[in-house]
């Protein structure tokens, strides 16, 4: 029993450190998602994994961020995105591993440098297998944690010896 104990707190640590690790990116740091920013330099020194955000800040309605696919983001086109935002503030949470591929879709703005390339990882770094579940898209893997927290106590008490 103690063992089994042991592995299951092992688990829970494991988890929620899992989720705790999950890195929220603000893309181009301090310039935002607009054009004369190079998104390549910006990405060089980051790593991205399944969990982690992408958060577009720009001018509402100015900009895009365009999901599209490899064709799309070297043709700067958008004419088959997977998804398509214009808000002013847009996250992206990150997963599936491989490489994302987001542009601005406004007449001219990705033909002058407004497209991004992120390849994302799971652990171990590696760009294929594994997702997150759909319910913890968005951010939510925190309120989706604290089921298997309590899942886990109830067990530890039903297991603890009398």
């Amino acid at each position: 029993m103690a063992s089994f104990s042991a592995a299951l707190v092992a688990l829970l640590v494991a988890s929620c450190a899992a989720a705790a690790a999950a890195t929220t990116f603000d893309v181009g740091d301090g310039h935002g998602w607009q054009t004369g920013v190079d998104y390549t330099a910006w990405t060089s020194d980051k790593t991205f994994a399944v969990g982690d955000a992408l958060v577009f800040n720009y001018t509402s309605k100015a900009h895009t961020v365009t999901e599209v696919n490899k064709s799309g983001y070297d043709a700067c086109s958008g004419g088959n995105s997977l998804s398509n935002d214009d808000s002013g503030a847009t996250t992206i949470t990150l997963t599936t591993p491989g490489v994302h591929y987001f542009i601005c879709d406004v007449p001219g703005h990705c033909a002058s440098g407004m497209k991004l390339a992120v390849t994302v990882t799971v652990a171990g770094g590696s760009t294929t297998g594994g997702t997150i579940p759909a319910g913890a898209a968005g951010g939510s893997l925190l309120p989706a944690m604290s089921g298997l927290v309590t899942a886990a106590a109830g067990a530890l008490i039903v297991l603890a010896p009398f």
